[in-house]
Protein backbone atom coordinates (compact mmCIF):
# COMPACT_ATOMS: atom_id res chain seq x y z
CA UNK A 1 0.00 0.00 0.00
CA UNK A 2 3.03 2.27 -0.17
CA UNK A 3 2.10 5.56 -1.81
CA UNK A 4 -1.63 4.76 -1.63
CA UNK A 5 -4.36 5.80 0.76
CA UNK A 6 -5.66 2.92 2.87
CA UNK A 7 -9.31 2.10 2.03
CA UNK A 8 -11.97 3.33 4.42
CA UNK A 9 -15.26 2.00 5.79
CA UNK A 10 -18.31 4.25 5.49
CA UNK A 11 -20.68 4.03 8.47
CA UNK A 12 -24.23 5.33 8.01
CA UNK A 13 -25.89 6.42 11.25
CA UNK A 14 -22.42 6.74 12.75
CA UNK A 15 -23.45 9.06 15.58
CA UNK A 16 -26.31 6.83 16.76
CA UNK A 17 -26.17 4.44 19.69
CA UNK A 18 -25.14 1.40 17.64
CA UNK A 19 -23.32 3.34 14.92
CA UNK A 20 -20.93 4.95 17.39
CA UNK A 21 -19.96 1.51 18.70
CA UNK A 22 -19.27 0.33 15.15
CA UNK A 23 -17.06 3.36 14.57
CA UNK A 24 -15.13 2.59 17.76
CA UNK A 25 -14.59 -1.05 16.77
CA UNK A 26 -13.37 -0.15 13.29
CA UNK A 27 -10.92 2.42 14.65
CA UNK A 28 -9.80 -0.13 17.23
CA UNK A 29 -9.07 -2.50 14.33
CA UNK A 30 -6.96 0.10 12.55
CA UNK A 31 -9.40 0.96 9.76
CA UNK A 32 -9.99 4.51 8.51
CA UNK A 33 -13.64 5.44 8.99
CA UNK A 34 -15.90 7.88 7.19
CA UNK A 35 -18.67 8.63 9.70
CA UNK A 36 -21.95 9.79 8.14
CA UNK A 37 -24.87 11.17 10.14
CA UNK A 38 -27.68 13.69 9.87
CA UNK A 39 -26.92 15.52 13.12
CA UNK A 40 -23.74 17.60 12.78
CA UNK A 41 -23.66 18.23 16.53
CA UNK A 42 -23.66 14.53 17.37
CA UNK A 43 -20.99 13.93 14.74
CA UNK A 44 -18.82 16.50 16.50
CA UNK A 45 -19.38 14.67 19.78
CA UNK A 46 -18.29 11.46 18.09
CA UNK A 47 -15.14 13.18 16.84
CA UNK A 48 -14.42 14.54 20.33
CA UNK A 49 -14.68 11.02 21.75
CA UNK A 50 -12.00 9.91 19.27
CA UNK A 51 -9.92 13.08 19.24
CA UNK A 52 -6.68 11.09 19.06
CA UNK A 53 -7.78 9.06 16.01
CA UNK A 54 -6.46 10.49 12.72
CA UNK A 55 -8.34 7.82 10.76
CA UNK A 56 -11.79 9.27 11.55
CA UNK A 57 -13.43 11.69 9.13
CA UNK A 58 -16.92 13.17 9.37
CA UNK A 59 -19.46 13.73 6.63
CA UNK A 60 -22.88 15.19 7.48
CA UNK A 61 -25.47 13.54 5.27
CA UNK A 62 -28.71 11.60 5.06
CA UNK A 63 -30.22 8.64 3.21
CA UNK A 64 -33.79 9.47 4.20
CA UNK A 65 -34.86 9.49 0.54
CA UNK A 66 -33.47 8.96 -2.96
CA UNK A 67 -32.53 12.59 -3.46
CA UNK A 68 -30.49 12.83 -0.28
CA UNK A 69 -28.91 9.40 -0.79
CA UNK A 70 -27.85 10.39 -4.33
CA UNK A 71 -26.28 13.59 -3.01
CA UNK A 72 -24.35 11.62 -0.38
CA UNK A 73 -23.16 9.08 -2.96
CA UNK A 74 -21.88 11.88 -5.19
CA UNK A 75 -19.88 13.32 -2.27
CA UNK A 76 -18.38 9.92 -1.42
CA UNK A 77 -17.52 9.21 -5.06
CA UNK A 78 -15.38 12.38 -5.18
CA UNK A 79 -13.24 11.35 -2.21
CA UNK A 80 -9.62 10.38 -2.93
CA UNK A 81 -9.58 7.52 -0.42
CA UNK A 82 -10.88 4.20 -1.82
CA UNK A 83 -13.96 2.64 -0.23
CA UNK A 84 -13.58 -0.79 1.37
CA UNK A 85 -17.09 -1.32 2.79
CA UNK A 86 -20.33 0.33 3.85
CA UNK A 87 -22.09 -0.36 7.14
CA UNK A 88 -25.74 0.72 7.36
CA UNK A 89 -26.45 1.35 11.04
CA UNK A 90 -29.35 3.74 10.50
CA UNK A 91 -31.74 3.15 13.38
CA UNK A 92 -35.52 3.03 13.46
CA UNK A 93 -38.17 4.64 15.64
CA UNK A 94 -39.27 2.03 18.18
CA UNK A 95 -42.41 3.63 19.54
CA UNK A 96 -44.41 1.57 21.99
CA UNK A 97 -48.06 0.71 21.45
CA UNK A 98 -50.38 -1.88 19.94
CA UNK A 99 -50.93 -2.18 16.20
CA UNK A 100 -54.68 -2.38 16.74
CA UNK A 101 -54.75 0.91 18.62
CA UNK A 102 -53.46 3.03 15.73
CA UNK A 103 -54.81 3.76 12.24
CA UNK A 104 -53.38 1.72 9.38
CA UNK A 105 -51.78 4.85 7.94
CA UNK A 106 -49.41 5.01 10.93
CA UNK A 107 -47.75 1.77 9.83
CA UNK A 108 -47.25 3.18 6.33
CA UNK A 109 -45.55 6.27 7.78
CA UNK A 110 -43.25 4.13 9.95
CA UNK A 111 -42.37 1.89 7.01
CA UNK A 112 -41.51 5.01 4.99
CA UNK A 113 -39.29 6.30 7.81
CA UNK A 114 -37.64 3.06 8.94
CA UNK A 115 -37.38 0.79 5.87
CA UNK A 116 -37.17 2.94 2.74
CA UNK A 117 -33.96 4.76 3.82
CA UNK A 118 -32.14 1.39 3.74
CA UNK A 119 -33.28 0.90 0.14
CA UNK A 120 -32.35 4.46 -0.82
CA UNK A 121 -28.89 3.99 0.67
CA UNK A 122 -28.32 0.70 -1.13
CA UNK A 123 -29.56 2.01 -4.48
CA UNK A 124 -27.04 4.84 -4.54
CA UNK A 125 -24.11 3.56 -2.47
CA UNK A 126 -23.84 -0.08 -3.59
CA UNK A 127 -22.53 0.89 -7.05
CA UNK A 128 -19.58 2.66 -5.37
CA UNK A 129 -18.36 -0.74 -4.16
CA UNK A 130 -18.63 -2.43 -7.56
CA UNK A 131 -15.99 -2.97 -10.18
CA UNK A 132 -12.90 -3.44 -7.97
CA UNK A 133 -10.97 -6.43 -9.24
CA UNK A 134 -8.60 -6.73 -6.27
CA UNK A 135 -11.19 -6.78 -3.47
CA UNK A 136 -14.84 -7.77 -3.03
CA UNK A 137 -16.97 -4.84 -1.92
CA UNK A 138 -18.78 -5.40 1.37
CA UNK A 139 -22.14 -3.94 2.44
CA UNK A 140 -23.43 -4.74 5.92
CA UNK A 141 -26.81 -3.84 7.41
CA UNK A 142 -27.55 -4.01 11.12
CA UNK A 143 -30.79 -5.87 11.90
CA UNK A 144 -32.87 -5.29 15.00
CA UNK A 145 -34.59 -7.66 17.43
CA UNK A 146 -37.81 -9.64 17.34
CA UNK A 147 -38.28 -10.66 13.73
CA UNK A 148 -39.15 -14.31 14.38
CA UNK A 149 -41.83 -13.50 16.95
CA UNK A 150 -43.70 -10.29 17.66
CA UNK A 151 -42.19 -7.74 20.02
CA UNK A 152 -44.84 -7.31 22.70
CA UNK A 153 -45.88 -3.66 22.91
CA UNK A 154 -43.80 -2.72 19.87
CA UNK A 155 -45.86 -4.11 17.00
CA UNK A 156 -44.89 -1.46 14.47
CA UNK A 157 -41.19 -2.09 15.14
CA UNK A 158 -41.67 -5.83 14.72
CA UNK A 159 -43.19 -5.32 11.28
CA UNK A 160 -40.60 -2.81 10.09
CA UNK A 161 -37.60 -4.82 11.34
CA UNK A 162 -38.99 -7.94 9.65
CA UNK A 163 -39.46 -5.94 6.44
CA UNK A 164 -35.88 -4.72 6.65
CA UNK A 165 -34.66 -8.31 6.96
CA UNK A 166 -36.57 -9.34 3.83
CA UNK A 167 -35.18 -6.28 2.07
CA UNK A 168 -31.67 -7.48 2.97
CA UNK A 169 -32.39 -10.93 1.53
CA UNK A 170 -33.49 -9.44 -1.79
CA UNK A 171 -30.57 -7.00 -1.91
CA UNK A 172 -28.18 -9.85 -1.07
CA UNK A 173 -29.16 -11.57 -4.32
CA UNK A 174 -29.20 -8.41 -6.41
CA UNK A 175 -25.80 -7.26 -5.10
CA UNK A 176 -24.22 -10.39 -6.59
CA UNK A 177 -24.63 -8.86 -10.02
CA UNK A 178 -22.49 -5.93 -8.93
CA UNK A 179 -19.81 -8.12 -7.40
CA UNK A 180 -20.69 -6.91 -3.90
CA UNK A 181 -21.27 -9.13 -0.88
CA UNK A 182 -24.24 -7.84 1.12
CA UNK A 183 -25.08 -9.28 4.54
CA UNK A 184 -27.25 -8.42 7.50
CA UNK A 185 -25.88 -8.77 11.04
CA UNK A 186 -28.90 -9.92 13.06
CA UNK A 187 -28.75 -8.54 16.60
CA UNK A 188 -31.74 -10.31 18.08
CA UNK A 189 -31.83 -8.46 21.39
CA UNK A 190 -31.72 -4.80 22.38
CA UNK A 191 -28.24 -3.25 22.59
CA UNK A 192 -26.82 -2.09 25.91
CA UNK A 193 -25.97 1.62 26.08
CA UNK A 194 -25.24 4.12 28.84
CA UNK A 195 -28.72 5.55 28.30
CA UNK A 196 -30.56 2.27 29.03
CA UNK A 197 -28.08 0.83 31.55
CA UNK A 198 -30.58 1.13 34.42
CA UNK A 199 -32.92 -1.47 32.90
CA UNK A 200 -30.63 -3.35 30.50
CA UNK A 201 -30.47 -7.13 30.79
CA UNK A 202 -27.18 -8.88 31.45
CA UNK A 203 -27.30 -10.73 28.12
CA UNK A 204 -27.65 -7.64 25.93
CA UNK A 205 -24.57 -6.92 23.77
CA UNK A 206 -22.86 -3.54 23.92
CA UNK A 207 -22.65 -1.30 20.87
CA UNK A 208 -18.90 -1.94 20.78
CA UNK A 209 -19.51 -5.71 20.77
CA UNK A 210 -21.82 -5.28 17.78
CA UNK A 211 -19.07 -3.28 16.09
CA UNK A 212 -16.55 -6.04 16.67
CA UNK A 213 -18.95 -8.47 15.01
CA UNK A 214 -18.98 -6.13 12.02
CA UNK A 215 -15.18 -6.23 11.90
CA UNK A 216 -15.35 -10.02 11.98
CA UNK A 217 -17.71 -10.01 8.99
CA UNK A 218 -15.44 -7.67 7.05
CA UNK A 219 -12.60 -10.14 7.62
CA UNK A 220 -14.65 -12.92 6.04
CA UNK A 221 -15.14 -14.85 9.29
CA UNK A 222 -17.95 -17.41 9.24
CA UNK A 223 -20.10 -18.30 6.24
CA UNK A 224 -19.47 -15.46 3.83
CA UNK A 225 -22.20 -16.74 1.52
CA UNK A 226 -24.98 -16.29 4.06
CA UNK A 227 -27.20 -13.25 3.94
CA UNK A 228 -28.38 -13.26 7.56
CA UNK A 229 -25.54 -13.68 10.06
CA UNK A 230 -26.48 -13.85 13.76
CA UNK A 231 -24.62 -11.79 16.33
CA UNK A 232 -21.97 -13.90 18.09
CA UNK A 233 -20.50 -13.24 21.54
CA UNK A 234 -17.16 -14.94 20.69
CA UNK A 235 -16.77 -12.50 17.80
CA UNK A 236 -17.01 -9.59 20.23
CA UNK A 237 -13.48 -10.21 21.53
CA UNK A 238 -11.16 -7.19 21.82
CA UNK A 239 -7.69 -7.16 20.26
CA UNK A 240 -4.75 -8.21 22.45
CA UNK A 241 -2.28 -5.60 21.21
CA UNK A 242 -2.04 -2.27 19.45
CA UNK A 243 -2.69 -2.62 15.74
CA UNK A 244 -0.62 -1.43 12.81
CA UNK A 245 -1.75 1.28 10.40
CA UNK A 246 -2.24 -1.12 7.50
CA UNK A 247 -5.94 -2.00 7.24
CA UNK A 248 -6.03 -5.62 6.13
CA UNK A 249 -3.73 -7.04 8.79
CA UNK A 250 -5.41 -5.29 11.78
CA UNK A 251 -8.86 -6.44 10.67
CA UNK A 252 -7.69 -10.05 10.51
CA UNK A 253 -5.85 -9.68 13.84
CA UNK A 254 -9.00 -8.49 15.59
CA UNK A 255 -11.13 -11.29 14.20
CA UNK A 256 -8.65 -14.11 14.85
CA UNK A 257 -9.96 -16.93 17.11
CA UNK A 258 -7.26 -16.38 19.76
CA UNK A 259 -7.79 -12.64 20.10
CA UNK A 260 -9.22 -12.84 23.61
CA UNK A 261 -12.52 -13.56 25.28
CA UNK A 262 -15.79 -11.76 24.69
CA UNK A 263 -16.45 -8.81 26.93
Amino acid sequence: MSGMLAPEVLVLGASGKVGSGIVSALLEAGSPVLAVGRDAGRLRQLAAAHADEPGLELLPGSVANDRQAARLAAQVARRPRPLRAIVDAVGGTHRSGRLLDRPASSLRRILDADVLPHLAAARHLLPLLAGHEDVVGRYILIGGPQTECGWSGYGHASVTVAASRMLAKVLHEEAHGLGVRLQLLAVDSPVWTLENAAHACAGWPSALAVGRNVVSLLCGEGDTGRCIVPYSSPRAAPPRRLLATDVTRPLHTLASPDSGQAA
